[in-house]
């Protein structure tokens, strides 16, 4: 036994474990007791094996508290974490309130610069106010025209609004390019020459024309009938060239409302112009360009004025800088004659239905992928096809290789080619004849 007084202790592998207090408390009292009678009446080996078991359950003791802090250090993490972002939204929130809260600007348009810091300006209310300039503004975005945001109590310019552009106007600008190049049209050569050189030339190589002292053409306009390959030319120019592309049907041109089709008309320039170089190309020309009567309906006047428009366009105060105009009709016999005066379309570039040795050269073209038997006379099949144009070429092509789906055979052969000659010249002999008779179209 021991003295009351003394500190308990428990030796351990040659070492001493002291108590933490010179008075044990019940506790300790117990457990030195128990340890006591155990080591009264077990051997040395099984107290020993005791202590050792116990000594590995502090440890497994310590390592789950040990686990069990880290876990709550980062679930401590986390939750200050969520913390932050939740009060960052809380600021973002309150901020968009904020903006959602502030009074509406009003819309004006600058009339006059005054001076360097007031502008006469037309709101959107309706009549006009001098104001002043916000000094965050800078002086070169203030000119006459320009559409500004103005302070609701003050009227004072706080803003410039950029300018409104037609989704109608940039849907016309062609950003994939067309597959279609000059090696697919063929018969064409001197057309193909005529258009690199008036359209091409002079965005490529515009200090040829300086070094001679001429002003390259400014417009291009394709003649002839329809299916001899107009359009396709345009195309090719579009994968040819590097400038930006913009298409325009002639019909697009024609709108509801007074003054819209001419609005079109300007904005398509202007965009020209800021993205030159640039090719306008205006598919079906006639649809807006037809010659001009003293007496007709309100849509005739319509567009009377857009055409008007296009002509103040191609060669009015403003310049066109290095903007290029192609335009396509197969109808230039109704064209008003100021669309055809030098100077708007410098060069007319007819475009004939295609003689012996082209229709050749078109048939060619058409069936290089095809699978065709051999010994096919392409000769005796332009023989064949007199007065026809690159369009019924591609069709009879188109057909005869159909005739050889049908009959499910992988070689078109020249009975599929004499059938299909059959079928596309009778469907087309009809316009063939009224194109070559002259007759007049009337609608």
């Amino acid at each position: 036994m021991y003295d009351s007084n003394e500190k308990p202790f428990i030796k351990y592998r040659g070492c001493i474990i002291m108590g933490s207090t010179g008075s044990p408390s019940g506790m300790d009292k117990e457990d030195i007791n128990n340890i006591a009678q155990k080591k009264s009446t077990k051997d040395p080996d099984e107290f020993s094996q005791y202590l050792i078991d116990r000594m590995h359950q502090l440890e497994e003791h310590n390592i789950r508290l040990k686990e069990e802090t880290r876990k709550v250090e980062s679930e401590k993490k986390f939750a200050e974490s969520q913390k932050v972002k939740y009060e960052r939204e809380v600021r973002r929130l309150r901020s968009e309130i904020e903006r959602m809260k502030a009074p509406p600007l009003l819309v004006g348009t600058v009339m006059e610069e005054l001076d360097g810091e007031r502008v006469l300006i037309k709101s959107s209310a309706g009549p006009n106010f001098v104001v002043n300039i916000s000094t965050f503004i800078s002086k070169d975005e203030i000119y006459p025209g320009a559409q500004v945001a103005l302070n609701q109590q003050s009227l004072a310019v706080v803003n410039v609004l950029p300018a409104p552009k037609d989704p109608l106007v940039h849907g016309m600008e062609i950003i994939e390019t067309p597959t279609v190049s000059y090696a697919d049209i063929g018969g064409l050569d001197a057309q193909i020459e005529e258009i690199k050189e008036a359209v091409e030339l002079p965005l490529i190589a515009p200090e040829r024309f300086e070094a001679v002292g001429v002003e390259p053409p400014k417009g291009v306009l394709l003649i002839g009938p329809p299916g001899t390959g107009k359009t396709m030319l345009a195309k090719a120019v579009a994968n040819e060239t590097k400038a930006t592309f913009i298409r325009i049907v002639g019909s697009e041109l024609v709108q509801k409302y007074i003054g819209e089709g001419a609005r079109l008309v300007r904005e398509i320039f202007v965009m020209a112009r800021e993205k030159s170089p640039s090719i306008i190309f205006i598919d079906e020309l006639d649809a807006v360009g037809a010659r001009r009567i003293d007496t007709g309906t309100s849509g005739d006047r319509e567009v009377q004025r857009t055409l008007m428009q296009l002509l103040a366009e191609m060669d009015g105060f403003d310049p066109r800088g290095n903007v290029k105009l192609m335009a396509a009709t197969n109808r230039h016999d109704i064209l008003d004659p100021a669309l055809l005066r030098p100077g708007r379309f410098d060069r007319i570039i007819t475009v004939p239905i295609p003689s012996f040795e082209a229709r050749i050269e078109i048939l060619k073209l058409h069936s290089r992928k095809m699978k065709i038997a051999p010994g096919i006379n392409f000769e005796r099949m332009a023989a064949l096809t007199p007065d026809a144009t690159g369009a019924d070429l591609k069709a009879i092509t188109m057909e005869a290789g159909m005739f050889a789906v049908r009959e499910e055979r992988d070689v078109v052969e020249w009975s599929d080619f004499e059938r299909a000659i059959e079928k596309v010249m009778k469907s087309t002999r009809p316009s063939l004849e009224s194109r070559n008779s002259g007759g007049v179209m009337f609608a």
